[in-house]
């Protein structure tokens, strides 16, 4: 039989003392509605600390004329139906084994759809170099040699991120009215039938017109996995998430487009199958496993789902300063990530190799994405920060790109020339970095979607310009194009350094907020931390004879005894923008 759910409540200001004076014990049996033959017993019993990731229940006082019916969010109906609102107490163990089964039912259906889309960008640029140029008209003769038309790769390039520029603003509406899973499963479906209809296309006109569709269908994928990992992982959990997802990215170097828009097909209906649209509705969980996913998720403070489109929220992400800071963000990334996709195996060629050995050298290329992006998504959890990794991670390829400016495409310079090129390679560990941080820093189902909106708009429009830097009339030195990339890393660091402190003055104001409330200005926050730091942050709440210690955010550090501070949660599925919730929490 499963381990009894434990479900605590205690005021805040109760005299701590009280609890300590026996150890009480009381039985609750709650019959779920959805199948009267089950019956779950859920054990209300004070659990020894070492035992208990989350926090116990905080019915703060200053909440008033508040009623926990009316909360929007998926997840506050699912806990008042089963628990009656109470919190679930959830021991790492717990937590370790519900997260073991998200990661085994949901992440792989995410990183094979990701795969397959990361295969489909790279189809244009490999086929150009294995004649797609000369086949589809977009060459012509000059002295009886065939030279590439300057500008039909970009614009055939361009024209699938424009058409996701498109999608972006309907996208987000869709997103939260829809069920997301079953969604995302039709854009897929759609999106590998205009992918296999290219093998049809024999000019410039029906290349644009079937890439124009790819770009609408899978303008929805990037979004909805942004969604995804917010509404089924923790926020120190979403970061490597996150990465591992868009890492797949590396591995899409050899295979073009009519055997995998027919595998792309085929695996919408397996995402159909067995993507579930939240938690609440995971058939691979029972009921108490969606208990713990989903309390799991409380000191997130961003809820899960409410499919309430709500105009007060999508008026709040288009004047919130953050909306366009990362807009600024992800359009500088996504301006040289849209160039070297459609202009880097074409680069290497320019070193003097022919088409298998261009293949053949650039495959190192895809290994060092992948690394990067795992690599800088574990650092980045590590040090609970995502701002300095990504000015880090800036660096290589500002190197990358000077390499490739000052060295002459010779043979004595091959080697040199490709190290400049693979250190450019790190570039695509940036921007899962950037996805993650907005996410984490948005609360709000409808905010979160509009956010999004705005973010993956960004990087449309970046896509778009990317390609438009480089001509084939400028090779073998591509100067435009090298000369604003290394511009635009900079600006990455300079729009990292704004948005840092921009966060921290939030995080202030939402500290005077909560003493103005009568509340504690110090909260502890233990979204980043993992499952047994936040047990020993339940376990020292008391914080008797102990002294405070803060992190450089305001904010109590995970697993530090704290004195006079509260651990926050009880509004975080009242689908609450982080402006909203004065306990919302910013991370760096």
């Amino acid at each position: 039989m499963a381990p009894a759910v434990m479900i605590t409540s205690v005021a805040i200001g109760r005299d701590r003392s009280v609890s300590n004076e026996g150890h009480h014990q009381v039985a609750n049996e709650k019959k779920i509605s959805d199948d009267a033959t089950r019956t779950i017993v859920m054990n209300v019993t004070k659990a020894s600390a070492a035992e208990v990731e989350y926090a116990t229940p905080l019915s703060s006082p200053h909440r008033t004329g508040h009623n926990s019916n009316d909360s929007r969010d998926i997840a506050a109906s699912f806990l008042a139906r089963n628990v009656a609102g109470q919190r679930v107490s959830v021991t790492p163990a717990e937590s370790a084994r519900v997260l073991r089964r998200i990661d085994i039912v949901i992440l792989p259906i995410m990183l094979t759809v990701y795969f397959l889309q990361g295969l489909d960008k790279t189809t244009l640029a490999y086929s150009s170099v294995f004649g797609l140029i000369e086949d589809t008209g977009l060459s012509s003769l000059r002295n009886n040699e065939v030279v590439s038309s300057p500008n039909a790769l970009q614009r055939d390039s361009s024209i699938v991120y424009l058409a996701q520029l498109v999608m972006q603003p309907p996208l987000a509406w869709l997103l939260v009215r829809l069920p997301i899973a079953k969604f995302t499963s039709a854009m897929v479906f759609l999106w590998g039938a205009s992918l296999t209809c290219m093998a049809a296309a024999h000019n410039f006109g029906g290349l644009l017109a079937t890439r124009f569709f790819l770009g609408v269908f899978e303008a929805s994928v990037a979004p909805s996995f942004v969604a995804i990992t917010q509404m089924w992982w923790r926020r120190r959990e979403q970061t490597v998430r996150t990465s591992y997802w868009y890492a797949m990215n590396g591995f899409t170097n050899m295979i073009i487009f009519l055997f995998f828009g027919i595998v792309t097909i085929a695996f919408s209906f397996v995402m159909l199958a067995f993507m579930p649209d939240s938690p609440v509705e995971a058939k691979f969980l029972n009921e108490e496993d969606k208990l713990i996913a989903i309390e799991r998720l409380r000191m997130n403070q961003m809820g899960v789902v409410s499919r309430e489109w709500r105009s007060d929220h999508l008026k709040e992400a288009l004047l919130d300063p953050k909306s366009w800071l990362w807009f600024a963000l992800v359009f500088s990334i996504s301006i040289p990530s849209g160039g070297i996709s459609t202009f880097g195996p074409l680069i290497v060629k320019t070193f003097g190799f022919d088409p298998f050995g261009t293949i053949l050298f650039n495959i190192p290329f895809g290994f060092v994405q992948l690394v990067a992006t795992v690599g800088g998504a574990f650092i980045a959890q590590k040090i609970k920060k995502k701002g300095p990794v990504i000015a880090a991670l800036c660096l290589p390829p500002i190197a990358g790109c000077v390499l490739l400016m000052v060295l002459p495409r010779d043979d004595p310079h091959r080697a040199p020339l490709l190290a400049g090129y693979y250190l450019i390679s790190v570039y695509p560990g940036i921007t899962p970095l950037i996805y993650s941080w907005a996410s984490q820093n948005t609360a709000g189902d409808t905010k979160r979607k509009c956010t999004n909106a705005v973010l993956f708009i960004g990087q449309s429009v970046g896509n778009v310009i990317g390609p438009l830097l480089y001509s084939q009339t400028e090779a073998p030195g591509y100067a435009r194009g090298l000369r604003s990339n290394l511009a635009l890393y900079i600006v990455i660091i300079v729009f990292v350094v704004i948005i840092t402190i921009y966060l921290k003055v939030l995080n202030a104001n939402h500290a005077k907020r909560r003493v103005a409330m009568g509340k504690s200005a110090v909260i502890v926050d233990t979204s980043l931390d993992p499952s047994e730091d936040a047990a020993v942050v339940q376990q020292n709440s008391d914080g008797v004879g102990k002294n405070t210690r803060k992190t450089e955010n305001g904010n109590a550090t995970a697993g530090t005894p704290t004195k006079g501070v509260e651990i926050p949660g009880e509004r975080a599925f009242e689908d609450l923008t982080d402006l909203q919730n004065e306990e919302f929490v910013f991370v760096f």
